[in-house]
């Protein structure tokens, strides 16, 4: 009774404030990761997306090349986003991020601690898991620090360094934009697959 889920993060996103869109690059890059599922052997049962523009748009892109129904979901967000917290300078959002990643417990001004962001994702991939039948390929379609977030939590340390040295370290550099995560979930149990493979990308 598995199910797969595909967690890509979203596409080169534009330097600045708020809920920004996907630079000309990004956009290739959506591009390029839609056409590696449209091109894949098993069929895509559906997308599931944040709802920030950068998401929405990388999935939007591997929809129409799969041709999958797409849904947005609020616990995909990231766990904080420069521009929720007004005034914030940009320096002030990564001390606020980097004291998150380093205290998992820690919750900001703005956003969720990283506890509770990793929860978020946990709870829409058992969903996603009791909902659809068996053996099922899903897209999620998220940002780089809730993907890492899931994974410092559903996963031991010892698991982690296997796909990196000092995984929980170095956590914030490890997803690359559009970079796949596979994930094979059974009955509660989750396994790596692949860890944040850009090979689609080249």
């Amino acid at each position: 009774m598995s199910t797969i889920f595909h967690l890509v993060r979203h596409g080169l996103k534009e330097r600045r404030i708020g809920d920004v869109p996907l630079t000309p690059e990004g956009i290739i890059q959506a591009e390029l990761t839609a056409r590696h599922f449209a091109k894949a052997v098993f069929p895509i049962t559906k997308i599931v997306t944040s709802p920030l523009q950068r998401a929405k748009e990388t999935a939007e892109r591997i929809a129409l090349y799969t041709r999958s129904p797409v849904a947005e979901d609020s616990r995909l967000r990231e766990r904080a986003n420069w521009g929720d917290c007004p005034d914030q300078t940009f320096e002030q959002f990564i001390a606020m991020w980097d004291q998150c990643t380093s205290d998992p417990d820690y919750i900001p001004p703005v956003g969720d601690s990283a506890k509770k962001a990793g929860q978020r994702l946990a709870s829409l991939l058992a969903e996603l898991h009791n909902e659809e039948p068996a053996n099922r390929h899903i897209i999620v379609v998220t940002h780089g620090g809730l993907i890492t977030d899931f994974l410092v939590q559903a996963f031991t340390e010892r698991e982690l360094n296997v796909w990196h040295p000092d995984f929980k370290t170095v956590q914030n550099r490890l997803i690359p934009e559009c970079s796949i995560t596979k994930l094979i979930y059974d009955k509660g149990n989750c396994q790596i697959e692949a860890f944040a493979s850009i090979e689609h990308l080249t």
